[in-house]
């Protein structure tokens, strides 16, 4: 599948939560056993980062997990509580949408090394930030669930979210096929920021609300029997 713009943007297959992880939290699963998605690059596409991300998914039927692992090297943060604009610090994000058409309206949850969370619905008519775009911060996602924790002798920290489906899709089938991006905004005290992404957004200036550049995501636990 191809977007609007020259380049194609990624398709992904979400496995299964492996059965023998039920009864564990999702905090503590073996994350490592599972394929990563690929190195972020710089949101305008132009090269790798400096300071890696890796990003890990598996679902269920009922929920969504992401994990992010992010190197780093100054991990901060000072944001205490929920929906305050994390984005102006140190940040993972995923943005998702249901179906498999360039969607106007998004769902974005970001968390910080804090273990902050961030979520909103997002509006965005113009597939950019023109007349019409709004952020719901309002809207809560019910039953998230979210984990962080750094790691400082390794210079890391990761990030995990889970995400009930019927939370994003309240009334009818849930899909199988989903648009979603992920994105890290890094921002070392002693240096230039890093804003990075699965799928590059390819604007000038650093913009991650371009959801003509999300990804394609078949999730293999709701897909329905032939």
């Amino acid at each position: 599948m191809f977007s609007q713009f020259s380049d194609p943007i990624p398709v992904a297959q979400v496995p299964l939560v492996p059965p023998e992880w039920d009864s564990v939290l999702p905090d503590r699963w073996d994350w490592h056993s599972l394929e990563s998605l690929g190195a972020f690059s710089l949101w305008n596409g132009s090269r790798a980062v400096e300071q890696p991300t890796t990003l890990r998914l598996c679902a269920s039927a009922d929920e969504f997990f992401i994990r992010f692992e992010c190197a780093d090297r100054d991990i901060w943060g000072t944001y205490p509580s929920r929906d305050m604009p994390l984005y102006e610090e140190e940040v993972v994000e995923a943005f998702l949408a249901p179906g498999g058409e360039d969607p106007l309206d998004y769902y974005e949850f970001e968390v910080s090394p804090l273990g902050v969370l961030f979520d909103a619905r997002v509006h965005n008519p113009g597939n950019r930030r023109h007349p019409g775009f709004t952020v719901d911060l309002a809207w809560d996602c019910n039953g998230v669930r979210w984990w962080a924790g750094i790691e400082a002798g390794r210079q890391s920290w990761w990030a995990v979210l889970g995400i009930p489906w019927r939370s994003l899709c309240p009334y009818g089938d849930i899909p199988a096929v989903w648009r979603a991006n992920f994105y890290r905004i890094e921002r070392p005290r002693d240096g230039l920021p890093e804003y990075s992404g699965w799928s590059p957004t390819l604007t000038p200036e650093p913009d991650f609300h371009v959801s003509a550049r999300f990804g394609l995501l078949t999730v293999s636990a709701l897909l329905k029997p032939a």
